[in-house]
């Protein structure tokens, strides 16, 4: 399967879009499945006819005989997915940051965001890009598009608190920072980033650690830097979130990658 990952040219998109994909359509190609992991990326994939088969933890995909672009939103990723590709298709992926999607999307709440996007002429513009033949216009037409729905909103104490969740603070001690209470932490978490606060730094943590395993392959080292008690406690973690140890998971994937995938 051909995946190619795209970070953002225009400097503006860069803050708020980690980056995009395409797959190809390839008749030549073999059923392809993989296992992905938890992240706090809000992503939007867009497909060319298919037909979508899923359930908590598993996705199928095959192509569908009739014609269809299916728009899929995915806000909460806490458990190991697997993907698995019947046939190769046609489809855009865009990953944004986290409170990265309000800023193109008029919405306050993620129960909201859904239901804005197929609202707006999102499904119409990533619908003439999955038709564009030639990368480097479509490519253009999504950051143009993006672009043009951008808008700076005022988030700052999502952003001040989304900031602290990297810090060694604890829940308590954001909220008083702050002077919120710990609940209110929490509905901000789950407001805007669509997980809890324990949550959302654990799969955070985790991401880290995939980010710091360039440079170090070292458990004790990845653990202590990356704001874990102890090794124990990245083990029990890394576990949790891919069903496999670290050790095989940095045998078997390759973190250098944009896309962090296990093919199985």
């Amino acid at each position: 399967m051909k995946v190619t990952f795209y970070q953002p040219v225009h400097s503006v998109l860069k803050d708020y879009i980690e980056g995009y994909y395409f797959i190809e359509k390839d008749d030549d190609q073999k059923p392809v499945k993989y296992l992905t992991f938890p992240d706090n990326y809000f992503i939007v994939s867009v497909c060319e006819d298919i037909s979508v088969t899923q359930d908590k933890g598993w996705v199928e995909i095959a192509r569908s005989p009739s014609e269809n672009i299916e728009v899929d939103f995915v806000f909460r990723c806490s458990v190991p997915t697997e993907i698995f590709y019947r046939e190769s298709i046609n489809e855009l992926t865009i990953y944004f940051k986290p409170l990265g999607i309000y800023h193109f999307f008029n919405a306050d709440k993620i129960k909201d965001l859904e239901q804005e996007i197929l609202l707006s002429d999102f499904t119409d513009i990533m619908k003439t890009i999955l038709k564009e033949s030639d990368r480097r216009i479509q490519i253009e037409i999504l950051e143009n598009y993006c672009i043009s729905k951008f808008q700076k909103r005022d988030l700052q104490l999502a952003y001040t608190i989304l900031d602290d969740f990297e810090t060694e603070l604890s829940i308590e001690e954001i909220a008083a920072k702050n002077k919120i209470t710990r609940q209110y932490v929490n509905k901000i978490s789950q407001r805007y980033l669509a997980k809890p606060a324990s949550e959302f730094r654990k799969i955070q943590r985790f991401r880290k650690v995939l980010i710091s395993n360039k440079k170090s392959r070292n458990l004790t080292e990845l653990s202590y830097e990356n704001l874990f008690y102890d090794q124990s406690h990245l083990i029990k973690n890394f576990k949790e979130l891919t069903r496999i140890s670290p050790g095989k998971f940095f045998e078997n994937v390759d973190t250098e990658k944009n896309n962090i995938w296990l093919f199985i």
